[in-house]
């Protein structure tokens, strides 16, 4: 009765796939009933539960899952000759336990409508309106750098620690849900994780657990990145799965934020991807672009490039390859690709709303 039982849960992992594939077909309904009705108790729910600890239960259940998963392998080492049947059902059935609370959980986020829909937005964009924002995004930046750095060459160093950081990161949401009521972030849950140093290795800056709803940090990345990072996840935590969307809602969060250190990291977060799809489009507009940039700036965005080269080892483009495959298999057709589509929302929103 037992080995039926598992059976048919293992086989519960095609109904699934094929409903989500069918999903895909109804981002109306998912933003609908999922993203702003039923995720939002969910999300609320864990973040009661978990966010008022001072460390990361995920990463706590992660560990103890990663040795119970170690323990059974040896356990059942065995049984992959002798019964290697029920041995591959076991495994299949938990694997589709966990697909199943995955999205539950979270994930159906990936199937919601695409951000600029939402807003009303165009998602393309000529390069005479993208080089405009960056003019503009240049202005705010190289103004908020002076206001506080000493001169234009000087880099930015965060006065504040990176535990003050995640405390402060909230506001900007207070902020920009004035706007965006659906962006209020309350109750709060954003850690910095105990695999910290993994994730460097890795190649990645954060995550969200979806199985706590807790917006995880890289402790060891670059205070100027703590800002934008904090807001990235948290806007993960609100249901924007997708990684270009996050990037967009981070920074304008960081961008609303009242503290001034936390808008530099905002905007030149922004300037960045603006200055990089520039440089795509045409060389020339980017390297006359450049020369009015503070050099301190650069000297910011330098310090988060050395941070990750001196961490690069052969196993983090596998790594990403393997997210990228992710998102592409959870309704991410363009993957870790996001720049073009972050801009767009950039450029396209800042049309008719003045940078702050």
């Amino acid at each position: 009765m037992l080995k039926r039982k598992k059976l048919i849960i293992a086989l519960f992992i095609i109904p699934q796939i094929i409903g989500l594939k069918i999903l895909s077909y109804f981002p109306e309904f998912v933003e609908k009933v999922y993203s702003h009705s039923v995720y939002i108790w969910i999300s609320k729910a864990m973040r009661y539960a978990f966010g008022w600890l001072p460390f990361s239960v995920g990463d706590v259940l992660y560990t103890l899952l990663g040795l119970y998963v170690l323990r059974w392998f040896y356990v059942n080492r065995r049984r992959t000759l002798k019964d290697t049947k029920h041995w591959i059902i076991d495994i299949a059935a938990a694997i589709s336990i966990g697909y199943f609370a995955f999205h539950v959980l979270w994930a159906f986020n990936y199937y919601r409508l695409p951000l600029h829909q939402s807003l009303n937005l165009k998602s393309d964009y000529t390069t005479e309106e993208l080089v405009n924002l960056t003019e503009r995004l240049i202005l705010k930046a190289n103004d908020i750098h002076l206001q506080i750095a000493d001169t234009d060459s000087t880099q930015v160093i965060m006065p504040y620690s990176k535990t003050q950081i995640l405390k402060l990161v909230p506001e900007g949401y207070d902020e920009l849900s004035k706007e965006f009521p659906y962006l209020a972030y309350e109750p709060r849950s954003i850690k910095r994780s105990i695999y910290s140093l993994q994730l460097t290795y890795m190649g990645f800056s954060g995550y969200l657990n979806p199985f706590t709803n807790e917006a995880q940090v890289d402790g060891l990345i670059p205070s100027f990145k703590f800002p934008t990072t904090g807001s990235h996840e948290v806007a993960h935590q609100l249901g924007y799965a997708a990684e270009n969307e996050a990037n967009f809602i981070g920074s304008m969060a960081a961008m609303h934020h009242p503290d001034r250190f936390f808008r530099y990291s905002g905007y030149t977060f922004a300037l960045r991807h603006c200055l990089y799809e520039v440089y795509r489009r045409d060389n020339k507009r980017y390297r006359e672009l450049a020369t009015t940039v503070n050099k301190g700036i650069f000297k910011n965005y330098q310090e988060v490039s050395d941070f990750w080269n001196s961490y690069k080892n052969p196993a983090e483009p596998l790594f990403k390859s393997t997210y990228n495959n992710f998102l592409k298999a959870n309704n991410q057709s363009k993957g870790m690709e996001s720049y073009s589509y972050v801009v767009a929302l950039l450029v396209n929103y800042h049309k008719d709303h003045p940078l702050k």
